[in-house]
C-alpha cells in the first residue's frame, strides 16, 4: 500500500508540474528576422482609440425602447466608416485585451503569474515599430509597451493610479482628462519646432486609453444606459477638433 501511495503521488505530481510546462511557457519566438511589406502604407499616423469595456453587442443591440445604446457610434458604423469584431480569449481583462490589438497575439498565459502587470517576456508592437508613438490614459496599461519598445520613441502621460475609482459616480473625467491633455500636446506643439517636426513624420501612433467607460460599467452596471451613452458623448464632443489635427 505504501508503494502504491508513493507511485500515485509521483504521477499526479508529475500531471501537476505538466500543465506549468506547457500552459505556463512562452508560445512567442525570438532571434526571427524582420519582415517588412513593400507595400504603401494607407495612411501616415494612425490615432488609436481604445474605449476599455466597450462590448461589441452595444452597437448591435436595441434597448427597450429600440434605441441603439451608442447612438453616435453606431451611426459612424452604418453610415461613413468600415467596421469589423476583434476576438480575443479569456481572461477578458484590459491587458490581454490590449495586447491582442496592439501586438497582435494571445495574452503570454505565462503573464498570469505576474498579475498581467508587467512583460514576463518582451514582445514586438505597432507602438515599437513606430516611429514615435504618443499615448495618454491608465497607467495600468501604457507603460507595458513603453517598456518592450527599443529606443526612446514611445511616450506615455499617464493620469494617478488613485484617480482609477471603481465606485466612482463619475468616472467620465478619466476620459476628460485624455482628451484634454492630447488637446493641450497639440497646442504646444504650435511652438515647439522640433515636436512640430516629429508630429509631421511618417509612420506615428496616438493612442488615447479611454478607461471611464469600464470604471462606470463596475460603479453602474454593465447593462446601464448610463455609461455607453457617456462614454461616446465625450467621444463625440471631442471629434470634431481631432478632425483638425491634420491641420
Amino acid at each position: 500500500m505504501l508503494l502504491f501511495f508513493i507511485v500515485g503521488l509521483i504521477i499526479h505530481l508529475i500531471f501537476f508540474a505538466s500543465i506549468f510546462d506547457i500552459y505556463f511557457t512562452s508560445p512567442l519566438v525570438h532571434g526571427m528576422t524582420p519582415q517588412h511589406t513593400r507595400l504603401p502604407p494607407p495612411a501616415k499616423r494612425l490615432v488609436l482609440f481604445v474605449a476599455d469595456g466597450l462590448r461589441a453587442d452595444t452597437f448591435f443591440e436595441l434597448d427597450e425602447h429600440g434605441l441603439p445604446r451608442a447612438p453616435y457610434l453606431r451611426n459612424i458604423i452604418q453610415t461613413k466608416g468600415s467596421w469589423g469584431v476583434s476576438h480575443t480569449r479569456v481572461p477578458t481583462e484590459s491587458r490581454p485585451g490590449h495586447v491582442a490589438l496592439i501586438a497582435g497575439f494571445y495574452e503570454d498565459v505565462s503573464a498570469v503569474a505576474k498579475g498581467w502587470k508587467e512583460n514576463p517576456v518582451e514582445f514586438d508592437s505597432v507602438f515599437n515599430e513606430s516611429t514615435y508613438t504618443w499615448s495618454w490614459g491608465s497607467p495600468d496599461i501604457l507603460p507595458m509597451f513603453a517598456k518592450g519598445a527599443s529606443g526612446d520613441h514611445v511616450f506615455t502621460h499617464c493620469y494617478l493610479a488613485e484617480s482609477e475609482d471603481f465606485a466612482s459616480e463619475d468616472a467620465a473625467k478619466l476620459d476628460a482628462w485624455v482628451f484634454d491633455h492630447v488637446k493641450s500636446f497639440f497646442r504646444s506643439a504650435q511652438s515647439d519646432q522640433t515636436l512640430l517636426h516629429k508630429l509631421n513624420d511618417d509612420k506615428v501612433v496616438f493612442f488615447l486609453h479611454l478607461l471611464g467607460l469600464d470604471t462606470n460599467g463596475h460603479a453602474h452596471r454593465p447593462g446601464s444606459r448610463y455609461v455607453p451613452s457617456m462614454c461616446t458623448w465625450i467621444l463625440a464632443s471631442n471629434l470634431e477638433k481631432i478632425s483638425q489635427w491634420k491641420h
